[in-house]
């Protein structure tokens, strides 16, 4: 595709992640003006509170400076009147990362990831200096470099890797590929380390992210009941509540990532001082948003078990590496070789045309190699080693960065403190998935193809042609051994046998015979006179 082509659907692909982000804030609030306010508020307050929101949820902080007027209508502190809120509703992020990696990957299968990588990130700062500048406003200051790098980061980062993996992947040529085959040309099971490492890292954490998701819709369906009187509580109309539904929709990728820290231990905090575990709950007085009415009161000892579950991803991850670098032969039935070349021949070449030409329409028959179905190790322990550390390294970034971003400040005082701690999230995810890898990885596969090398393939191959050769002789036993020089004469009846050793090495059937009439034998069965043989007769030489 052309390069041009290239860069304008980057840009397309930028200017609709950002408009359908802004769209999804401005909706909501749109309907709050119409159905809260009657049409009465002002209109242009809409776009900066649409910003605001879009832009906390791709990570920037938003410092708010409450009005004196809301102050006195509510009765809070003027200690409490400016604040910084930073915990993100994850799913602005996720959308916008999901639609940047998908434009990264179409650049890429275009050859042009970084014509496209490049023209979406530039298109897509556009578009967030532009807001960032024409939705500023009072109530929810932003720090402008903040406001356009987070989400440009947020952008490009998963662009960029999206790009580089599926050019790593597919790509022919480049420089990505000239790095991907420098790799994999190290012997020993180094080269496909890294391929191996984040397969099995994208395993552990698919599969903690799914696990979080479980326990956040199970603790959904048993405290359902404090969600809906949570609701009640806040007294709020329709719109309202639609409004707040939408918001904790948006926030609900947040929860899954708290899910994910409850799992892995350390868990989470709803305010400071507060922390929600497996091995204990510390609550103290939680903000009345229904979503959280899932924080349970207290927790029970059994719910520890759920530490097991990285521990088993990283089994998995390390049974799918293992599983990779153990190749086993598939046995088959030896195939009959057909060689174009001439059947040898010593006598005179006027004699024995007829018989010549009908020994060389049979098929020389070369068995293959016994097969091997012992599995033998494709990588050394050291880089087995590597590779279990290195999907527990991978496994407990990803925790960690998805605990930083899922953690923040949602008011002053006690609510500046929400979310997991990265640190202990990573550490304890990482020494899970590593337990389980290593046990996989590291333990010996216990049978003797992991110590033995290959079969000598020519012994096999010589042995097997040696017992095939004696095969016809075995059969006559007491038949004479011509001399070494002396010209050997296949008769009707070698003849028949080296059919039958054909059919069977192809693994053909021999016809029966009728019910009720005896099978013949191999040399009472005599071959139906041919047109050659009955108006041309072969004249055989006399052996002395």
């Amino acid at each position: 595709m052309h390069r041009l082509i290239v860069a304008l659907l980057s840009a397309v692909d930028a200017a609709i992640a950002a408009a359908v982000g802004l769209a999804a804030t401005l909706a909501p609030l749109t309907l709050l003006w119409v159905f809260g306010f009657g049409g009465g508020a002002d209109w242009g307050v809409l776009w900066p509170a649409g910003v605001s929101v879009w832009q906390l949820g791709n990570l920037v902080p938003l410092h708010i400076t409450l009005p004196p007027e809301y102050l006195a209508a509510t009765g809070i502190d003027a200690d409490a009147a400016s604040f910084v809120l930073s915990l993100a509703p994850l799913a602005f992020a996720t959308f916008t990362a999901v639609f940047a990696a998908r434009s990264g990957a179409r650049a890429s299968h275009a050859d042009a990831w970084v014509t496209g990588v490049a023209t979406s990130t530039t298109v897509f700062a556009a578009l967030t200096a532009g807001a960032a500048l024409t939705g500023a406003n009072e109530v929810a200051g932003v720090t402008l470099w903040q406001a356009v790098l987070f989400p440009v980061l947020v952008f490009a980062i998963p662009a960029l890797v999206a790009a580089v993996v599926t050019e790593w992947r597919e790509a022919g040529s480049g420089a990505v590929a000239r790095v991907r085959d420098a790799v994999e040309a190290r012997p020993h099971g180094w080269g496909r380390t890294p391929a191996l490492i984040a397969r099995g890292g994208t395993v552990v954490v698919a599969g903690i992210i799914g696990a979080g998701a479980l326990v956040l819709a199970v603790a959904l369906f048993v405290r359902s009941g404090q969600i809906v009187a949570l609701f009640q509580a806040a007294g709020v109309d329709p719109a309202g509540s639609a409004v707040i539904t939408m918001a904790q929709l948006a926030y609900l990728p947040t929860l899954v990532v708290w899910g994910m820290s409850f799992v892995a231990g350390p868990g989470f905090a709803v305010g400071s001082g507060t922390a929600v575990s497996p091995a204990g709950t510390q609550v103290g007085v939680v903000p009345g948003i229904p979503v959280l009415g899932v924080v349970p009161e207290s927790t029970t000892t059994w719910l520890m078990l759920l530490a097991l579950v990285p521990v088993a991803l990283g089994a998995l991850a390390g049974w799918i590496v293992r599983s990779r670098l153990v190749e086993r032969a598939v046995g088959r039935m030896p195939q009959p070789v057909v060689r174009d070349e001439p059947a040898s021949s010593r006598f005179d070449a006027d004699k024995t045309a007829a018989l010549s030409g009908l020994l060389a329409s049979a098929p020389v028959i070369e068995p293959e190699p016994a097969p091997d179905d012992e599995p033998r190790e494709q990588a050394s322990a050291a880089a087995r080693f590597v590779m279990a550390l290195g999907i527990a390294v991978v496994s407990a970034a990803a925790a960690g960065l998805l605990s930083f971003l899922a953690s923040g400040s949602l008011g002053p005082g006690r609510l500046a403190e929400f979310g997991p701690q990265p640190g202990p999230v990573a550490l304890a995810v990482g020494i899970e998935v590593m337990i389980g890898a290593a046990i996989l990885l590291l333990a010996p596969l216990g049978r003797q193809g992991a110590r033995g090398g290959r079969h000598d393939e020519g012994g096999d191959e010589a042995a097997s042609a040696t017992s095939v050769s004696s095969l016809t002789r075995d059969q006559h036993p007491d038949e004479p051994t011509p001399a070494a020089d002396a010209p050997h004469i296949p008769d009707l009846d070698d003849t028949a046998d080296l059919a039958a050793i054909t059919a069977a090495w192809s693994g053909l059937r021999t016809p029966s015979a009728p019910a009720g009439r005896p099978a013949a034998s191999t040399k009472d069965r005599q071959p139906a006179p041919g047109p050659e043989a009955v108006t041309e007769p072969i004249d055989l030489p006399r052996l002395d």
